[in-house]
């Protein structure tokens, strides 16, 4: 892998960021101390930058949340926010990302005293290898995920999962695309070979070739891959070699660890993304654009109201078809409800709200305990993955029963309907499904006389945008395309991301989106970023007022400017859509105005998901830092290093106004190299 060696002159910018001047100059022990010293007043000021709980209550946007947060405090319930302010001041090592606990001789940070830990490993690697580590964490995470849903293809295709399989036409052309025989063959055989197919990719030990990779990454970035030798052999090689080689006394070059990041960047974008979305819309169909109520006000008392919150979709999708049964319905009356309803919180909800009617969603994960702060919940289904074991306390205090479905992910105090760790009751999907609505319906009836309060804010949104419902809006890419090239749409930007204390909880997602807007990018979104966009009418037909002239004038009376395409997984989507239009302008991914922004990312798989839009060449745009900042040659290599290498860089800085201008400006650099300005 070409690298450079570079000195790196540490700063802060307006915003309190440190920032880094690359210099190709022999470092001396002088200079490294200096650094010490100057990244740890960098980080000291980055702290600054923190909001507390009093300013997220002032400035939020969605005045739900304002006034769940004030009642949260009125009834001393804790919340993220309230925590957060608690871990204050955040450690500087573990914010520079210099504290290494890999070993039993440790934990060891660096410092002007001790620049090296006990078995030798100094910044750069210290820094590396934790890095490393949260993207293999991530790559399992999403990768999980991706086994999950594609075993339940295999076995409904087998017969032990007793669910229909919806989307015939995705699985035919994902099917040709790998090279699968389809003709004149059932459909179950065809989608149990691709199924086969995508599960090896996941767990190949052998080294081979990464299907999903030869067939849905474009030719010119796998010749890329291939040179900087970052392809990987499989999703769960790449998170094993990840450990190994971080491990304590194994590889001791920096450069070697990054490039492990790379491909763990791959494994996660081609197996927890592209293989878990084939295997989803596969299974469960694509969907289409549907209209949404959105935020809690469309919570309503009287009903058996369920919430959906994770990211596994097998087990959900049956709960509310069988919560849409009148027989369960007629049930619910019996006892006194008016029926029974369904919200999404993170990304469960996401994944059934187009495919399903009446999935509500109401709320990312970061404001899951104030959803639950209603009081308006009976029964919350927790699947896997971004659900903070906070909700608990807050469960217990309105009576709300919770209920594991994954052995993966248990909750203390809540109730278990879950897949064994073999799946060997797998046959048994439809029979748990019944066991939580039926349990639903009685904490409904134990729940009477709980106090109730849901803050009146309530919209539409517009939701369920894809690939296939662009070819059927507009006829085929090419309406788009030409729309991108005369500079009626000046770019194309996917928001996604959680959300992160660290920003003032939704706020950095609005205004980066407004500057957008203002400047005729439209945006696509999915995940949690998607929810601040969806409650405040960004997703809606009225929503095309906050965009520019010729942005308005493109999407009509019945587009709107911020087009949802799902759960977090759908990134394959919004990378499909940019795949579609750099093919009908004949262009290469890293040449088109493309750009990737998680404003307010806070986990492991944040860090695979800009990485992977890297990999493909698009520069990604965030509010908050990565722990890098005890190492030159990492803060070098992540953020500037990786153009040479993947034509691609990260730009971060804590005002989102000033995040957006970057992204609009380095959308018009492009245009200009492609003589569209």
């Amino acid at each position: 892998m070409h690298t450079h060696n570079h000195r790196a002159l540490i700063g802060f910018d307006k915003n309190g960021i440190p920032t880094v001047t690359a210099k190709a100059d022999h470092l001396d022990e002088s200079d490294d101390k200096a650094f010490i010293r100057d990244y740890m007043n960098a980080v000291a000021e980055y702290r600054k930058t923190f909001p507390s709980k009093r300013d997220v209550m002032e400035k939020t946007p969605d005045p739900a949340v304002r006034e769940l947060l004030l009642r949260s405090e009125q009834l001393g319930i804790d919340t993220a926010f309230d925590r957060f302010d608690k871990q204050k001041p955040q450690c500087s090592f573990g914010l520079a990302g210099i504290c290494c606990k890999i070993c039993n001789m440790g934990p060891c940070r660096i410092t002007e005293k001790s620049p090296k830990g006990v078995c030798g490993a100094d910044a750069d690697l210290i820094v590396a290898r934790n890095l490393l580590r949260s993207a293999a964490a991530g790559a399992a995470q999403h990768g999980m995920h991706a086994r999950e849903i594609i075993l339940s293809l295999k076995w409904a295709a087998e017969g032990k999962l007793d669910i229909p399989i919806m989307g015939r036409q995705k699985i035919i052309d994902t099917a040709k695309s790998f090279g699968i025989k389809t003709e004149r063959r059932p459909l179950k055989n065809i989608a149990r070979d691709l199924a086969d197919v995508l599960l090896e990719d996941i767990s190949r030990t052998v080294p081979g070739e990464y299907r999903t990779i030869k067939a849905c990454a474009p030719s010119e970035r796998q010749e890329r891959w291939a040179e900087l030798d970052i392809l990987p052999i499989s999703a769960y090689h790449e998170v094993f070699e990840a450990y190994h080689k971080s491990g304590c006394a194994t590889d001791g070059d920096w450069k070697s660890i990054m490039q492990q990041f790379l491909r763990c960047g791959l494994a996660f974008t081609f197996s927890g993304v592209v293989g878990t979305s084939i295997a989803t819309d596969g299974l469960f169909g694509v969907g289409d654009r549907v209209t949404s109520k959105v935020n809690i006000g469309a919570l309503e008392k009287g009903y058996v109201n369920i919430a959906v919150h994770g990211h596994l979709p097998t087990l959900v999708s049956q709960i509310v078809q069988t919560g849409q049964e009148e027989k369960f319905i007629e049930l619910a009356k019996s006892k006194g409800a008016k029926g029974i309803r369904f919200y999404g919180i993170c990304c469960s909800g996401l994944a059934a709200m187009y495919r399903y009617g009446g999935v509500i969603p109401l709320s990312n994960a970061v404001s899951a305990e104030l959803v639950l702060g209603t009081g308006a919940l009976d029964l919350w289904v927790a699947d896997v993955q971004d659900v903070f074991p906070s909700i608990m306390e807050v469960a217990r205090c309105f009576k709300t029963t919770v209920v594991t479905t994954s052995e993966s992910a248990r909750l203390p105090g809540a109730e278990r309907f879950e897949y064994d760790h073999h799946h060997s009751n797998i046959s048994e999907t439809k029979a748990l499904a019944e066991k939580i609505v039926l349990r639903a319906i009685e904490s409904f009836e134990a729940r009477k006389g709980i106090p109730v309060y849901i803050p009146p804010y309530e919209v539409e949104a517009e939701v369920g945008f894809s690939v296939e419902y662009i070819h059927k809006r507009f006829g085929s890419m090419a309406p788009l395309a030409e729309a991108l090239k005369s500079g009626k749409i000046l770019g194309v930007v996917n928001m996604v991301g959680c959300s992160n204390p660290k920003t003032l909880y939704e706020k950095s997602t609005i205004d980066v989106a407004d500057v957008l807007l203002k400047n005729n990018v439209l945006i696509l979104t999915n995940g949690c970023a998607s929810f601040p966009l969806m409650k405040l009418g960004y997703c809606s037909v009225d929503g095309a007022c906050r965009a520019g002239e010729s942005l308005r004038e493109f999407l009509g009376d019945d587009l709107p400017p911020v087009w949802h395409v799902g759960e977090c997984i759908d990134n394959a989507r919004s990378s499909g859509i940019f795949a579609g239009l750099a093919k009908e302008c004949g262009k290469n991914l890293y040449e088109m105005p493309f750009a990737f922004t998680s404003p307010e990312w806070g986990n492991e798989k944040g860090i695979d998901a800009a990485l992977g839009f890297r990999l493909m060449g698009i520069n990604s745009f965030h509010c908050v830092e990565a722990q890098i900042h005890g190492s030159k040659n990492v803060i070098e290599f992540l953020k500037h290093g990786t153009k040479e290498l993947l034509g691609s860089t990260m730009t971060v800085d804590a005002d989102p106004i000033e995040l957006g201008n970057k992204m609009v400006a380095d959308i018009k650099e492009k245009r200009k190299a492609l003589g569209w300005d």
